[in-house]
């Protein structure tokens, strides 16, 4: 089985590490990009399962991105989870609506935040296979 690659897009370098070192002890692939222009290059070449996406960047919002993201053929597949401290109430709707696949809270619980980033992996995986055994 691939190891799972995850794209923290995050211009905070301590969110960025403390997410990265979790991720890699959980067997992930972890790059990481400061803003928007560099994600979009990464993503090319780095070709993520996962993008963890900050909301409140300094150039093109996370949400902005994200829009961008499921908009484009190439990359409406890539998993992308808001990694916010933005989530408020009523902020979960606006997230999915950009087109987050879900969001996690920061500061993150480091017991269990592997498991979270891990389970909307496996959900992307449930639905590919649920489409290869739908009947036609």
């Amino acid at each position: 089985m691939r190891q799972p690659r995850v794209l923290i897009v995050d211009d905070n370098d301590m969110n960025v590490q403390l997410a990265a070192f979790i991720l890699g002890e959980a067997n992930c692939v972890i790059e990481s990009s400061v803003n928007a222009r560099q994600c979009m290059l990464q993503i090319a070449s780095f070709r993520p399962d996962l993008v963890l996406m900050d909301i409140q960047m300094p150039d093109v919002d996370g949400l902005e991105l994200t829009r961008r993201l499921k908009a484009d053929p190439r990359t409406r597949h890539i998993v992308v989870v808001a990694f916010t401290a933005y989530a408020m109430m009523g902020d979960e709707g606006k997230l999915l609506a950009a087109g987050c696949d879900g969001y996690i809270a920061k500061p993150i619980d480091i017991v269990t935040f592997a498991q979270k980033v891990c389970s909307y992996l496996s959900h992307e995986a449930d639905d590919e296979s649920a489409s290869i055994d739908a009947p036609r």
